[in-house]
């Protein structure tokens, strides 16, 4: 059996830049053990003067409309003009197996293959917005460990993406022509959401109708509510084939980033999702806690059964248990 890593260990190795360390330090804190939690809790503490400088890009999308050629083509520039690019690809959970197919660093293999990318799939596990739990975290280290670009791609299947957006500066949401009506039945919250609209795809016989669609979802985006930091979204024509859009949207992105820092709605931002994620930790902190009471357990092993046949209302068991942990011992 392995040794398990020293805080020290793990620091170091991050601040080297070690992608072997980076990806066991990611694995550390996605593990529910308690003995990991504890070190992974010092690792974080440890490593925060050493994070945020990098641009945070949330990347989503209906399925099909390539998400993970976008991002091999457009992290393939990235490494070009010499910044360092990790990606982190969550991929749907079965609902049964509690498993994930992660297949996305196979479709970027050109990609993994370069040392100055990290690509690290992780299970969503049923969170919300299909962001695995710990992806704040693994953001961390992946700045901890040099990372000047981090491309967060999430499951991209319709449920709310609120969870993305607590996390990154950039929202980026790509489009297919011709899948439907206007923003194809996408979650109005999504696409208010989106600091930028890319209709990839866009090459060959598709071009026309991708410029046609880009006019039509022009005047959807027009209709947005106006954004609370002032910027408008930039609607693109893309092609992970022949590189359509590409140089557009690295302008967009330096324009964004110099007009949100500018107007300290970077800052405030960052300062804002810190406290997310301050909220989300209790919930989850407590939740750990409650369901690891012994009583409550026993009570909630007792009373499932009367709530499944009818007998108990979900309402006053609900209530039960949490007196119970609330119990003064």
């Amino acid at each position: 059996m392995r040794k398990r890593r020293s805080l020290s260990e793990f620091k170091a190795g991050l601040l080297a830049g070690d992608r072997v360390i980076l990806a066991q330090a990611i694995t550390l804190v996605e593990s529910e053990l308690v003995e990991d939690q504890a070190l992974a809790a010092e690792l974080i503490q440890e490593i925060l003067p050493n994070t945020g400088n990098s641009f945070r890009i949330g990347i989503t999308g209906v399925p099909g409309v390539g998400k993970s050629s976008f991002i091999e083509v457009f992290g393939i520039r990235q490494l070009g003009a010499g910044k360092k690019v990790a990606v982190l690809a969550v991929d749907p959970s079965s609902s049964l197996s509690k498993g994930s197919i992660l297949g996305d660093k196979t479709r970027m293999e050109r990609l993994a293959l370069d040392k100055r990318a990290f690509i690290r799939p992780s299970p969503s596990r049923n969170t919300l917005g299909g962001v695995a739990g710990k992806t704040r975290e693994a953001i961390l280290l992946c700045e901890a460990a040099g990372f000047d670009l981090i491309l967060v791609e999430t499951v991209g299947v319709g449920q709310s993406e609120t969870a993305v957006k607590s996390m990154v500066d950039f929202f980026l949401l790509l489009l297919l022509a011709g899948a439907g009506d206007e923003l194809q039945g996408i979650k109005k919250g999504i696409v208010e959401m989106a600091d930028c609209f890319l209709i990839h795809k866009a090459d060959g016989t598709n071009l026309d109708l991708a410029a046609q669609a880009r006019l039509s979802y022009q005047n959807a985006v027009h209709l947005l509510p106006p954004s609370d930091k002032g910027w408008a979204p930039k609607l693109l024509l893309g092609s992970s084939q022949t590189g359509l859009g590409m140089q557009e949207l690295e302008g967009v992105l330096v324009s964004y980033r110099e007009q949100m820092i500018r107007s300290g709605f970077w800052d405030a931002n960052r300062g804002f999702q810190r406290l997310t994620w301050l909220e989300d930790q209790l919930q989850e902190v407590l939740g750990y806690a409650f369901l690891s009471h012994s009583e409550v357990k026993k009570s909630l092993e007792e009373g499932k059964p009367k709530v499944q046949s009818g007998l108990l209302s979900p309402n006053l068991l609900a209530q039960q248990v949490v007196d119970l942990f609330l119990a003064k011992k």
